[in-house]
């Protein structure tokens, strides 16, 4: 009779972590608490990940490596923040007008499309050509007009991304608990199930946004006013860059039409080297996500496409984001109970 009970028990808790897990997600969408969460998740890796490489450098005793690694965690940002706002003040606290402003040169420069490109190729355009370029230059429009009223989120998402980070670093130092209770044993193997999923999918596209970042911000600060040209905006697309590059697949396509039309207002060459740019790290980016992401979760890109969109429907951009992250994680628990 006590192994049937404590088998009802095991079961209960088992069912219980899942709702708990689901909730906790659904309730992170819809409060807008996805920079917190992701930032729960690198603050309590990085601290994971220095603890042992502190200890072994300052020879410290176990219990206080993780807390020196989670006193650095916290410290990181800060000082980071102390550097760059008195110098990049501007690009941080007026990052939405700075893309409104973006979006709305983008719908002029579709309207102005026939008379950016050559006369030979303009005369080629099909009739329909200026409803489509009204449409897409209204819907950027209104998409500059919605950026218009985000500056309080931008700057709630950041302070949440710190909390988030803090709060991730202290459970990352605190000390382990050998003998948990049923229901607080499978919450801790569904955390470890998802933390190993941010590793593998959140971290190697953070590598992947970052790398596309380097070689762009190369390519419009360096190459480009090599050969006389400079792209408006430039600080705006860097940053834009790596927004997007966090976004697996869609975001090379966000990244490849930005910068493609921004390229056309100074002239079709600079657009055609921005393509051709793109198109070539981007290649590499296509390998490391099949070989990294792709393999390691075992997720078609038809699979991640059609939760991306769903996600996106439901949650907006935000939703882009997490699509990947989230549906890992259910495959994840699915093929450890021997579902899929």
């Amino acid at each position: 009779m006590p192994s049937a009970r404590s088998e009802f028990r095991e079961a209960a808790a088992t069912v219980a972590s899942h709702v708990l897990i689901v909730a906790t997600l659904l309730l992170v969408m819809w409060q807008g608490l996805l920079p917190g969460l992701l930032c729960v998740c690198l603050g309590f890796l990085a601290t994971r990940w220095l603890s042992p490489r502190l200890g072994l450098l300052t020879r410290s005793a176990d219990r206080q490596a993780p807390q020196l690694a989670a006193t650095l965690v916290a410290l990181v940002p800060v000082v980071l923040i102390a550097f760059m706002v008195p110098r990049a003040r501007g690009v941080v606290l007026d990052a939405p007008e700075t893309y409104r402003e973006l979006l709305g040169f983008l719908a002029r420069t579709v309207m102005e499309l026939s008379d950016k490109l050559p006369p030979d190729i303009a005369a080629q355009l099909p009739r329909g050509a200026e409803d489509v370029q009204r449409a897409i230059a209204t819907y950027l429009a209104s998409k500059a007009g919605t950026l218009a009223t985000t500056g309080r989120a931008w700057l709630s998402g950041l302070l949440f991304a710190f909390v988030g980070l803090l709060i991730g670093a202290l459970a990352a130092a605190r000390p382990s608990v050998i003998l948990l209770k049923p229901l607080a044993a499978q919450l801790h193997q569904r955390l470890t199930r998802f933390g190993e999923t941010f590793r593998q999918i959140v971290v190697a596209q953070f590598f992947i946004a970052l790398f596309n970042t380097l070689l762009t911000a190369i390519f419009l600060l360096a190459i480009l006013p090599m050969w006389g040209y400079r792209l408006p905006y430039s600080w705006a697309l860097i940053l834009l860059t790596f927004a997007a590059g966090l976004i697996p697949i869609v975001g090379n396509l966000i990244c490849n039409a930005v910068l493609t039309l921004v390229g056309l207002s100074v002239s079709p060459l600079v657009a055609l080297a921005c393509l051709v740019f793109l198109i070539a790290i981007h290649k590499a980016e296509y390998f490391i996500n099949a070989k990294v992401i792709g393999h390691r979760t075992h997720m078609g890109v038809w699979e991640l496409l059609s939760v991306m969109l769903l996600m996106e429907a439901i949650f907006g951009p935000a939703g882009l984001v997490a699509a990947p992250l989230f549906y890992a994680y259910a495959k994840k628990e699915l093929e450890a109970a021997g579902w899929v």
